[in-house]
């Protein structure tokens, strides 16, 4: 979250300079920042919602991302700062990153919703069979007396 708000003080700030903001000469492919604005996403709310996960594997987001896609912090920072300078292409990048993270919640959510439903299900099967076996020994008793 807090990642997000200093994005949008970033290009707050950027996008109210008159003066364009130069290429960077080491600028990252706009399909690739955006994997990694969604990379970084995941992984904030991993930290946020248990931190313990991040923490007892020593894993640092940021550099897991640096790793993972091969960019070093100031190659970010300015790629970052390039593509915040144009208000409605980062609005645009902003805008396919939360709609792939929306499709993961709906897959992550049906997963879920599946696995209950199969919990619920094995849960019923042994209960009748618990029921099924009960009356077999009620019949038996019957028989005893």
């Amino acid at each position: 979250m807090k990642k997000i708000v200093v994005l949008v003080v970033l290009l707050v700030f950027v996008s109210c300079k008159e003066e364009v903001v130069k290429k960077p000469n080491r600028l990252i492919e706009k399909d690739v920042m955006v994997n990694i604005m969604y990379d970084l996403s995941l992984l904030e709310a991993i930290k946020y919602q248990s931190p313990a996960t991040l923490d007892s594997n020593k894993i640092s987001p940021k550099q897991y991302i640096y790793k993972k896609y091969k960019v070093d912090s100031l190659q970010f920072a300015q790629s970052n700062v390039y593509y915040a300078s144009d208000y409605e292409e980062y609005k645009n990048m902003f805008e396919q990153m939360t709609k792939r993270l929306d499709q993961k919640k709906l897959a992550v959510e049906a997963l879920i919703k599946a696995e209950k439903k199969k919990k619920k299900e094995a849960k019923k099967a042994k209960s009748a069979l618990n029921k099924k076996t009960d009356s077999l020994e009620l019949n038996r008793r019957k028989k005893l007396d």
